[in-house]
């Protein structure tokens, strides 16, 4: 519950930031062109037409990212593959906004960054792998029990009942013993669907 609600949170954060930022370099964009400002000659049109376009592809960019822990809130699943790699780019990006804060802006848009790549962080490493229920064994859901094989395995033929040795191999005595020993079956988990 905890981290479903962190990745509520997070979706919320990241939707305001897109919109703040978005916004806020539309307005530098406006104020440029209406004011005729210029930095070291370049035209203030460019700069303006610049200042708007970044502001809409870090406010997609956002978007996204908003949009990928949205996923995760509603599925209640961890984030994989291209929407990990989304959500790390957006801790990434925090870390640098914080690094930047501090040295140009104040203390206080620091802490907001670091708050934000806490929270990213957070929800990154609070679904565990496993996609289910502690408890669940596969095969069968967490009151059934479930066999250990799970339902899609193939069985292997040469497998033979527990105590026998399994067809084709000899029983050979291991550890320097003189009795023969069971192999221990090896555990097979299979692969957990994960929001993209």
């Amino acid at each position: 519950m905890v981290r479903r609600t962190v990745a509520w949170v997070v979706t919320v954060v990241l939707l305001v930031e897109a919109l703040g930022i978005g916004a806020l370099n539309w307005f530098l964009g406006v104020v440029v062109e209406r004011q005729k400002m210029s930095m070291a000659g370049v035209d203030p049109h460019l700069m303006s037409t610049s200042s708007k376009i970044g502001g809409v592809v870090f406010g997609l960019y956002f978007l996204l990212c908003a949009l990928v822990a949205l996923l995760v809130a509603v599925r209640d699943r961890a984030p994989a593959g291209f929407g990990r790699v989304v959500l790390i780019s957006a801790a990434v990006v925090h870390g640098l906004l914080g690094a930047f804060a501090w040295g140009l802006v104040n203390a206080t848009a620091f802490l907001a960054m670091v708050a934000v790549l806490a929270l990213l962080v957070l929800l990154l490493v609070s679904y565990d792998r496993d996609g289910g229920p502690a408890g669940a064994a596969p095969g069968g859901d967490g009151g059934t029990g479930g066999d250990p094989r799970a339902a899609d395995e193939p069985v292997d033929a040469r497998a033979a009942p527990p105590g026998e040795p399994a067809a084709g191999r000899p029983a050979e005595p291991r550890g320097g013993g003189d009795v023969p020993q069971d192999a221990v079956p090896e555990r097979i988990t299979r692969p957990v669907p994960t929001t993209p």
